[in-house]
């Protein structure tokens, strides 16, 4: 915790950005928090607190850390400092954006802090297993903020993508978001109860759906509690809402479409469901797991272990 007293000491001592991320780094370290949601270091933590403060970017010239702040960014970022240790709010919900494939995006409590390993593949443009010379119908299956659409529709010129969720608290978001960038031509935002609200074939589908089994979600720490739970659990071993994108994906996808989904720490569950299924396993080079690939032939192949 950061007692008021603590928080009158910092107002009364700290005078430069220099002072501000020595103060916060401590005090993240002290308070316990965790790091997950943007941030792997505690004085990268600190720093984007303070950043956001000072309204400066990223690459901001290193000779500013010696300069003097006025009263009011101190009462700022100390007090957001507060907040993420007494609170365990995680830092992109106080700064109201979080980074996704090197692009920045709106969000609050309504949607997922985005951090999935499918940035990767997006940067990729989900070579080889697309042809880049042709056209792309995608979907985002569970789309939350829209970071996955909106990244796909940037980093392929030619793709059209509708972002689909069952909340329309996210997708305001999501909208906010496709707004932002521009690209209503291109980005659809669709409130649909997983496919029921869509139409037509896809030849990509990605989806990074709720997932986390009942003992992760229990065990989750605080700053998790914060998202919508909607967004995180689904049932005891993380998969009521996959098997319902296996089940129906086939009917959804062009002859030559492909599935790709996110289920992170319930990709043993997975395994042991479907043992028959020739699940391909994505690696990561920046880390992550629990994605995987699956043709429209091999869904088809194998509909009979998706259905019941």
């Amino acid at each position: 915790m950061i007692d008021e007293i603590q928080q009158q000491q910092a107002l009364a001592t700290l005078r430069t950005p220099r002072d501000c991320l020595r103060w916060g780094e401590s005090c993240l370290r002290g308070g316990g928090v965790f790091l997950g949601h943007g941030t792997d270091d505690h004085g990268d933590e600190a720093l984007a607190l303070l950043l956001h403060v000072l309204a400066l970017p990223h690459d901001t010239d290193p000779r500013m850390l010696d300069a003097r702040l006025l009263p009011h960014e101190l009462e700022a970022f100390v007090a957001l400092l507060a907040r993420r240790v007494n609170e365990r709010v995680p830092t992109p919900y106080l700064t109201g954006q979080a980074w996704f494939c090197g692009l920045p995006f709106q969000v609050d409590e309504r949607v997922l802090i985005p951090r999935s390993p499918i940035a990767e593949l997006i940067e990729a443009g989900f070579q080889p297993w697309l042809d880049p010379d042709q056209p792309l119908r995608a979907l985002d299956l569970c789309t939350g903020g829209g970071c996955i659409a909106i990244a796909m529709a940037m980093a392929m010129e030619d793709a059209e993508v509708d972002a689909s969720d069952i909340s329309a608290d996210a997708l305001a978001v999501c909208q906010a978001n496709i707004d932002h960038y521009g690209l209503g031509d291109r980005v659809r935002a669709v409130l649909s109860d997983g496919f029921d609200g869509l139409r037509g074939r896809y030849d990509l589908i990605v989806s990074n759906p709720p997932y986390v089994d009942a003992a992760d979600l229990a065990a989750m720490p605080e700053e998790f509690h914060h998202e919508p739970e909607l967004a995180l659990g689904s049932g005891a071993d993380g998969l009521d809402f996959t098997r319902r994108i296996l089940a129906e994906a086939a009917d959804y996808l062009s002859d030559d479409g492909v599935l790709i989904v996110e289920v992170g720490n319930s990709d043993q569950h997975v395994m042991a469901a479907w043992p028959e299924v020739p699940f391909l396993w994505l690696e990561f080079e920046r880390g992550g797991h629990g994605v995987f690939l699956l043709t429209r032939q091999q869904l088809v192949d194998h509909r009979e272990y998706f259905a019941g």
